[in-house]
């Protein structure tokens, strides 16, 4: 199989009119680790919720492809099957559904009809997975994510990851709310899966999240668009001299995108 490739090109999204994307362009590729980091309401969620195709956000222009083909044109599974990840930023609570039959499900769509996980398998590399990750083993048959702590939420996420095993993985504000013993946890999730088969898009506020999962690219986003773009070093400056300096050399006036836009 071809080595991943997300592209993405003048891509602009609007909520109830309001465009908060604004000609965004990224290209990653598989072996790849980028993260974006940038102040709030700079539209760093709505880039991830955009193309992963929530319904909510409405692109108005733009292509995105994704190992060549238009990533627009897929409805959100399609997406998901083709190998697209999103973790989320505040996972949902899904009652009434067991996490273990989550990910099963979610795992044999990816494979596709006559690929399926033998069931007995399954669990037995779930609970290997789940160990890996410290995540009680008898989470796996309680509701997904009901009665979740912050981090084993996020862990749950990564776990998903592990399993599915994406493409490309957008991992947005994986480390919000994290005391430092998870952080190193997810972060060493992340690192495991690191390879020529998977890129990986990480969305942070923080440069700690960069000390676990060194990123190859560090990118700076403001007023919907990526306005700068180095190695490590960037994200390290930026934990030094915080956003301003990156405005004061770039003239961009202060943000004014609002919370919507995050």
């Amino acid at each position: 199989m071809s080595q991943p490739h997300l592209l993405v090109q003048d891509f602009r999204v609007s909520i109830d009119g309001s465009e908060i994307v604004k000609g965004l362009n990224l290209e990653i590729k598989g072996g790849e680790v980028h993260a974006i980091m940038g102040p709030n309401g700079t539209g760093k969620s709505t880039l991830a919720s955009a193309l992963m195709g929530h319904p909510r956000y409405e692109v108005t222009g733009g292509v995105v492809t994704l190992d060549g083909k238009d990533l627009l044109e897929m409805a959100t599974d399609e997406r998901a099957r083709a190998g697209l990840f999103l973790g989320m930023q505040y996972p949902a609570e899904v009652p009434g559904v067991s996490n273990a039959n989550f990910i099963r499900t979610a795992a044999n769509a990816r494979l596709g009809e006559g690929n399926e996980i033998p069931v007995l398998r399954f669990h037995r590399e779930l609970q290997a997975k789940m160990k890996a990750l410290n995540i009680d083993p008898s989470f796996a048959e309680r509701y997904l994510n009901e009665g979740f702590s912050g981090g084993e939420k996020k862990r749950n996420e990564i776990l998903q990851m592990t399993v599915l095993k994406p493409r490309i993985a957008i991992l947005d504000e994986i480390d919000s709310g994290l005391d430092i013993d998870a952080l190193k946890v997810v972060a060493q999730g992340v690192n495991e899966l690191r390879s020529s088969e998977m890129g990986v898009l990480i969305i942070t506020h923080y440069e700690r999240l960069l000390k676990y999962i060194e990123p190859d690219f560090v990118h700076v986003m403001m007023q919907g668009r990526i306005v700068r773009s180095g190695g490590h070093e960037l994200a390290q400056e930026l934990e030094k001299r915080g956003y301003d300096w990156v405005k004061e050399e770039l003239g961009i006036a202060d943000e004014t995108v609002g919370a919507v836009g995050k």
